[in-house]
């Protein structure tokens, strides 16, 4: 028998809108107790008497048994989702930044207090990878996992591909849908899709990565230059992150572009979609497709892991809790595209290989490759120059 869920709800904007809008056609035994808001001037189509701007209402609220964060603010969502833990509620929270910082924390509290914490939203919208990858994947080796994991660049790029947009243009067309962010350089810059590679990562592979140890550069010095390159070897550009096991002691993890063919399960994901492809060593490749941004794609998940708790559902770290040896390993050379602008970059960047290089008056690149750590290293560098860069190992096979 399922039990009945008394909520605490942190967050109304377009995800807890869409929460509510689906909940409420819905017949879950669930209720929501009450929502907690930062603005209490803006006119809502609820009641008043449901909404405070005190968190602690909620957090000290007996009667509230399951908690549900969906703010933006990463710090404030940590101090909800510890404190609620530490007080025995189950929460659901879609904060993938604040999650990605403190997992292992948030498992230890887990264990410490018994209570539990679900994030399927927080990767890939409506795509229940953490499910699969907890549950379907538990016992199976896993050589990989990358794909689409921000509906926002992927919309961006969609757009300047497919329709000839700029790409300011194309940004504001993701603002003004709610798919990005007024700052948008959590998107564009390959923060998003990093902590949802981590937060992935951790049940594909058992690891817990401190971000600041995983190389993400995203699509904010893409080009028309490097649109027409792509174009005139029949790819496509796209931001993927990929979790790539490269043996039995070590993963490499990295967010940067990808010239993806024709053959590759991610040339036909458009616009906000997400796709995530898992391949293992028995289930070969499988790709996991659905919409990766706005209020109902994400409130779907959300509501997933709500109903689970009815069960008292958790996720058991299995990989992490059994058999986890891999360590990252940013020595992986990783082969690439660089269009830049200035030719002192390039001479302070160490290629373990060159395969092309072209000088032209409209364009300068090196197809080459070039280890993560130094990418790491020399990123700062990449962006101020203006230089885009992306994954091109469809371009270097040979070499």
């Amino acid at each position: 028998m399922s039990k009945r869920l008394t909520i605490g709800l942190f967050g109304f904007g377009v995800v807890g809108q869409g929460l509510h809008d689906i909940i409420s056609t819905k017949d879950l035994n669930i209720e929501i107790r009450k929502i907690a808001i930062k603005n209490p001037d803006k006119v809502r189509s609820l009641p008043e008497t449901l909404f405070t701007t005190d968190g602690n209402v909620i957090l000290n609220d007996p009667q509230i048994n399951t908690i549900i964060e969906l703010i933006n603010d990463a710090d404030a969502a940590y101090e909800i989702v510890t404190r609620a833990l530490k007080s025995g509620k189950n929460v659901v929270s879609a904060n993938k930044k604040m999650i990605a910082e403190h997992l292992d924390e948030l498992v230890e509290l887990q264990q410490k207090y018994g209570s539990s914490l679900l994030y399927e939203g927080s990767v890939c919208g409506s795509i229940p990878i953490i499910r699969n990858l907890e549950e379907y994947y538990d016992n199976e080796l896993l050589h990989s996992i990358s794909g689409i994991f921000n509906g926002s660049s992927n919309f961006i790029l969609s757009k300047i591909a497919n329709e000839g947009l700029e790409y300011a243009e194309a940004l504001k067309q993701a603002q003004d849908l709610g798919f990005a962010e007024k700052d948008p350089i959590l998107d564009v810059g390959g923060y998003d899709p990093k902590y949802k590679l981590i937060i992935a990562a951790a049940h594909a592979y058992g690891v817990f990565v401190n971000p600041a140890d995983v190389l993400n550069i995203g699509i904010q010095n893409f080009s028309t230059a490097d649109l027409k390159f792509a174009q005139e070897h029949q790819l496509k550009i796209k931001l993927v992150p990929t979790a790539k096991k490269l043996n039995d002691k070590e993963l490499a993890m990295y967010v940067i572009p990808k010239l993806v063919p024709k053959s590759d399960f991610l040339y036909n994901v458009e616009n906000e979609y997400n796709a995530v492809s898992v391949k293992a060593a028995f289930a070969d490749q499988q790709l996991f497709y659905g919409k990766g941004a706005g209020g109902h794609p994400t409130g779907s998940a959300v509501l997933s892991d709500v109903a689970a708790l009815r069960y008292d559902y958790r996720y058991e770290y299995k990989k992490f809790n059994h058999d986890s040896k891999l360590k990252l390993q940013n020595d992986h050379v990783i082969p690439v595209y660089i269009r830049y602008n200035n030719e002192d970059l390039i001479n302070t960047i160490h290629f373990e290989f060159i395969a092309e290089q072209h000088k032209s008056i409209d364009l300068n690149y090196i197809l080459g490759g070039i280890k993560i750590s130094e990418l790491i290293l020399k990123k700062q560098n990449i962006l101020n120059d203006g230089a885009f860069l992306a994954q091109a190992g469809a371009l270097t096979e040979k070499f």
